[in-house]
């Protein structure tokens, strides 16, 4: 704060590029989303193979980053042994090529707004597969609230107009499979002291998912655009879209590490919101008071949830800078005692 209460140009700096950071994230989330529902809805622009998109996106993402860091140099790659990118990285490829091909499969049969909705299930799953593999610990209040939220879920549900059986399958795979890779990524990478970012993480990561995905393709999609003789490839939309994707990967290192995970969560809210407006509004899809109401009790709940981190958040740090002030303290206390007895030694050899 500079004089009269006025806040510094360096702090309204970082707060209008704190800002900006969310609103990118924001926009090419929506965009991510909204185009692969146009691309793949049938509705739309009819094009109903996910595992195929899914492996454009890997096919461009690993060759911008394989380009970025071998050809260009513009980023080092992580020191990693082969035994680690078995053990770690491949586990983590397969379930993030499940997680996308799922989510991008749900978008044929649920409408943007509902599928939102179902992904309020997120901090659910993340924790209760956290505690499963020990990485959290069981806490009855948190329980609760994980059961709130769930329960908001299944009211937005009952009250879904275009409800679809498999559509609500497949994403709530899709949800549990991210849900395992984020806790994986905890255990078998963070835990290491291997940290990638985004270019870094589609450099190991992608070709890996596109080499999983390759195993379905042959026998699902495949033999479908094989026979398909109406097709052609439309690099201007599955360049755009993919150019999207990739952009995507990079706002998100960009916003977490500017700001931090708990902000995107916030922001990610703001998203969903904005998404369930835009289903309604725009695409003409049906929002009832139902769904709206459910929605509202997981919203609560996750908000709660991300209320309760940071209280954690802050409760570490602050534990943290007491222990190193005793540790400090106590350095202190021993230097001391030495000097006073080095003082001793010297007063009794006079």
């Amino acid at each position: 704060m500079g004089k009269g209460g006025t806040l510094s140009d360096s702090v309204i700096k970082k707060i209008i590029l704190s800002y900006s950071y969310v609103a990118i994230w924001i926009f090419l989330s929506f965009t991510v989303i909204v185009y692969n529902k146009y691309i793949l809805d049938k509705k739309l622009y009819n094009w109903p193979y996910p595992i195929t998109l899914t492996m454009i996106h890997m096919s461009f993402c690993s060759t911008l980053a394989i380009l970025l860091i071998k050809v260009f140099k513009l980023v080092e790659p992580v020191s990693m042994s082969r035994e680690t990118y078995l053990r770690s990285v491949v586990p983590i490829g397969a379930l993030y090529s499940l997680s996308l091909w799922l989510s991008n499969s749900a978008y044929i049969y649920l409408s943007v707004s509902f599928i939102q909705m179902l992904k309020a299930l997120m901090p659910v799953a993340v924790y209760s597969i956290g505690v499963l593999l020990k990485k959290e610990s069981f806490k009855s209040d948190t329980m609760t609230n994980m059961l709130s939220i769930s329960l908001g879920v299944a009211i937005a549900a009952y009250g879904e107009a275009r409800f679809d059986v498999f559509g609500v399958f497949l994403q709530l795979g899709a949800v549990a499979f991210e849900a395992t890779r984020l806790v994986l990524i905890q255990i078998l990478l963070t835990s290491k002291g291997i940290n990638l970012n985004p270019i870094t993480s589609l450099y190991y990561v992608a070709p890996c998912c596109l080499a999983f995905l390759f195993i379905p393709w042959i026998y699902v999609e495949f033999p479908v655009l094989r026979d398909t003789s109406s097709f052609r490839f439309d690099y201007v939309i599955f360049g755009t879209n993919s150019l999207c994707a990739f952009a995507l990967n990079l706002a998100v290192f960009l916003l977490v590490g500017k700001t931090s995970a708990l902000t995107m969560n916030v922001a990610g809210v703001v998203k969903d919101w904005l998404l369930i407006a835009f289903s309604w509004s725009v695409i003409k899809d049906t929002v009832t008071p139902v769904n709206l109401f459910g929605y509202g009790v997981a919203f609560l709940g996750v908000a709660y949830y991300n209320h309760a981190k940071l209280k954690g958040l802050k409760a570490k740090e602050a534990q943290k800078k007491v222990q190193q002030g005793d540790e400090e303290g106590g350095r202190l206390l021993e230097v001391r005692k030495g000097g006073d007895g080095d003082g001793k030694k010297n007063e009794s050899a006079n």
